[in-house]
C-alpha cells in the first residue's frame, strides 16, 4: 500500500471549524485523533476558526432565516475555494443532503447521545415531569418543545439561541427556569456537573446528535486517505442510517424528529424513530433493523403512512 502523504508544518492541514468554544474543541478532538493514527507533528495542523452565520443570529429560529445551511455556508465556501483542507462540524447541525463536492471522509467515536435538562438556581428538578407548573423551557429545537409538550402541556417553551456558554448565561439570568443541552457537548467542555441526563426512552435524541464529522473535498484523495484512518466504523454506520432516515423523510428544520441507531447485543442495528406534531401532542414511532441500505427509507415510509394529518403535514 502506497504511504499517505502527510502535512508539514511549512505545508500545514488546515481544519475549518466555526469559533464557538465547544466547535473549537471539537476541532482539536479531530486533531488530535489525526495525531495519534498518522503521527502527525501537531505544528502540521492549523485550526481556522470562522463565524457562521448562525452565530451571528441570536433572535430568530433557524427555519425562519435559513435553516441548518446557516452553520455550514462559511466552511463549505473555505472548503470549495481550498482555503481549508478540512471542516469539522456537529453533524447533528448539519443539511442531511450535501454537495457532492465536499465528502463526509470521518466520524470521530460518538459521544453521549442523550439531553442533559439544566434548571436555574431554585428549582430542584432533574426530569421534566418535576418541572414546576408552568414552568417557562428555553430551546431552539422543535423536537424538544414537542417532546417536553407531549410530556407536560402546561410548561412554556420559548426561543433560545446562542452557544452553550450564552444559553446557561440566559438560564441564570432568569430569562427561562430551565433547558436542554446535549450531554456531548457539555462533556466535551468539561461541564460534567452541568445539568441532569435524561432517559433516551423519554427523550429519543435527534439524529446525528453526539457525532462529529470531518468532510474534505471530494476531489481531494490524499486528504480523504488521512480522514479514513480515523473513521470510528459503527459510529458511521449509526449516523449514516439516522441520516438516510432523514433524508427520505423530507422535512426541515421545523419539523419535530427524533431518531437514533444503535447496536443491539447481538450486533444489529435498530434504528428507531419518532414523528411529532408540533404541539407534541400527536406523534408516531417505530424502529427497524438495518439489515440494508434501504431499510431507514422504509422506516420513514412506515412511520409517515401512519402519521396523523397534524404530523404528515410537516414532512409534505
Amino acid at each position: 500500500m502506497a504511504s499517505i502523504p502527510l502535512p508539514t508544518p511549512d505545508r500545514p492541514l488546515r481544519i475549518g471549524t466555526r469559533a464557538s468554544p465547544l466547535a473549537r474543541a471539537q476541532a482539536d478532538m479531530a486533531a488530535a485523533a489525526l495525531v495519534r493514527a498518522h503521527g502527525i507533528d501537531p505544528a502540521a495542523l492549523e485550526i481556522v476558526p470562522m463565524t457562521a452565520t448562525g452565530d451571528r443570529i441570536q433572535d430568530r429560529a433557524l427555519a425562519e432565516v435559513g435553516g441548518k445551511a446557516l452553520w455550514t455556508r462559511e466552511l463549505d465556501a473555505a472548503l470549495d475555494a481550498g482555503t481549508i483542507d478540512i471542516a469539522v462540524h456537529s453533524l447533528k447541525d448539519v443539511e442531511t443532503l450535501r454537495d457532492p463536492r465536499f465528502f463526509l471522509g470521518a466520524m470521530l467515536e460518538r459521544a453521549d447521545p442523550r439531553d442533559r435538562l439544566v434548571v436555574r438556581d431554585g428549582i430542584m428538578a432533574t426530569t421534566i415531569s418535576a418541572l414546576p407548573t408552568g414552568a417557562r423551557l428555553g430551546t431552539s429545537s422543535p423536537r424538544r418543545a414537542a417532546q417536553v409538550k407531549r410530556q407536560r402541556s402546561d410548561i412554556e417553551t420559548l426561543l433560545l439561541r446562542g452557544n452553550v456558554q450564552t444559553r446557561l448565561a440566559k438560564l441564570a439570568a432568569g430569562d427561562v427556569d430551565a433547558t436542554l443541552l446535549a450531554a456531548a457537548g457539555l462533556d466535551r467542555l468539561a461541564m460534567f456537573d452541568i445539568g441532569t441526563v435524561q432517559d433516551i426512552d423519554i427523550l429519543l435524541p435527534a439524529a446525528s446528535q453526539g457525532a462529529i464529522g470531518i468532510e474534505c473535498r471530494s476531489d481531494n484523495d490524499a486528504v480523504r486517505a488521512l480522514l479514513a484512518v480515523i473513521d470510528h466504523v459503527p459510529t458511521h454506520r449509526a449516523v449514516a442510517a439516522e441520516r438516510a432516515f432523514l433524508a427520505a423523510l423530507g422535512g426541515d428544520c421545523r419539523s419535530p424528529v427524533a431518531a437514533f441507531a444503535q447496536f443491539q447485543p447481538d450486533g444489529a442495528l435498530r434504528l428507531g424513530a419518532e414523528l411529532y406534531s408540533e404541539d407534541g401532542a400527536k406523534h408516531v414511532v417505530g424502529a427497524v433493523e438495518v439489515t440494508d441500505a434501504d431499510a431507514p427509507a422504509a422506516l420513514a415510509h412506515d412511520l409517515l403512512g401512519r402519521a396523523p394529518d397534524a404530523v404528515r403535514r410537516l414532512f409534505a
